[in-house]
């Protein structure tokens, strides 16, 4: 059995909305749909880290004090970190067009109509919004 590769997402929370990447849809694995903006732990970096260095690298954004969140996904070829995210430097852009060919902020409400890379953890980002407002 192959290890599952492990990445690490981050919802930016800000005024009760959060920030979703909508992935390629040249993408190879989950294309053309809405997504938390992460990617790969590389090699010897803690999750945190690396969730760092991807908003840095796909939203030219530089994350403070990322808070670990349960959440649920269904693909099991998948270790999923997943991070709220509520201070930031920063105005988020798509700093990675090859990935994303877009990105939005969506009130929690919204998020039920979306296309979702990974729909069985809507109630995690849910609760992660909820949390976030305090």
């Amino acid at each position: 059995m192959v290890a599952p590769v492990s990445i690490s997402v981050a919802a930016l929370v800000r005024d009760g909305l959060v920030l979703l990447v909508h992935r390629h849809p040249s993408r190879r694995w989950y294309p053309d749909c809405w997504d938390l903006v992460g990617g790969h732990v590389e090699s010897g970096e803690l999750p945190h880290d690396a969730v760092k260095r991807e908003c840095l690298e796909e939203l030219g954004v530089r994350v403070h004090e990322p808070v670990p969140i349960s959440m649920a996904v269904s693909d099991p070829t998948l270790d999923v970190h997943a991070f709220v995210v509520t201070r930031w430097e920063g105005v988020p852009v798509n700093a990675a067009p090859e990935e994303h060919d877009d990105l939005r902020w969506f009130r929690p409400g919204d998020l039920a109509d979306l296309k979702l890379a990974h729909p069985g953890s809507l109630p995690s980002l849910l609760y992660a919004v909820q949390s976030a407002a305090g």
